[in-house]
């Protein structure tokens, strides 16, 4: 009789722990929207009076990119850099990843639309081109399941809380753009690299890019890398 009673209060006390982690589970991974508009440092290009900073190629570990499209929003003389800037709505930054789930192998895809960032295309000399840094939200990554979803806010990239919103990259180098203009129509592959920056950890990133011009108005371009998750301490419960 008192074995029975033992496992019954076992029994229930588990039920009120699995009752507890649910409603934190679903407390801490918060409503999933923004906590307000994503915006971007404005991009300080460098003119044809000033002189350009040295580049040199480097290496690093690749991350999962940004579809980004891009519309003039500053006019330059000739030679000079013409700054475009993500399209809101029409840019995306997603995560791609195999997951193990119920014995299944799935592809899961994350998307969010809340990007921000500048581009500074030179047409005279592409290889002089300048990129800003690129600011997204990680609180509205959408993989069409909301449990995992959660599980992203909460517990893995804890962007449900704000100084986890946003993260960050920040381009040093780019390399492989052509010296001689480039038509409309023609499309160019190159490297960005720079820091990527999810939670409060930092590591160098090298994105492979491409990127054409549609006109001297509008770019549309892919930008994808390969990162190590555990490189940012990031582990999936």
């Amino acid at each position: 009789m008192r074995v029975s009673r033992l496992i019954l209060a076992i029994i229930a006390a588990l039920a009120i722990i699995a009752v507890v982690t649910l409603i934190w589970f679903f407390v801490s991974s918060g409503s999933g929207e923004a906590s307000q508009p994503v915006t971007a440092p404005t991009l300080a290009v460098t003119t044809a009076a000033e002189t350009p900073p040295p580049t040199a190629e480097t290496t690093a570990d690749a991350t999962e990119a940004p579809t980004a499209e891009a519309t003039t929003v500053t006019a330059a003389p000739a030679g000079d850099p013409v700054v475009f800037s993500l399209v809101q709505g029409e840019s995306s930054i997603s995560f791609e990843l195999d997951e193990d789930m119920r014995g299944q192998r799935l592809t899961v895809i994350g998307t969010s639309p809340d990007v921000a960032g500048q581009v500074g295309v030179n047409f005279a000399d592409p290889s002089a081109s300048e990129v800003g840094q690129i600011v997204f939200n990680l609180r509205t990554l959408n993989t069409g399941n909301d449990f995992r979803n959660r599980a992203i806010r909460g517990q893995i990239l804890q962007s449900a809380r704000d100084e986890f919103e946003f993260g960050s990259f920040t381009p040093s180098v780019i390399s492989g753009l052509p010296t001689t203009p480039i038509e409309d129509g023609q499309t160019v592959t190159f490297q960005i690299t720079g820091d990527l920056t999810l939670r409060d950890v930092t590591n160098p990133v090298t994105f492979d890019v491409t990127l054409t011009e549609v006109s001297e108005e509008r770019l549309v371009g892919q930008a994808t890398a390969t990162i190590n998750r555990n490189d940012w301490g990031l582990t999936i419960p």
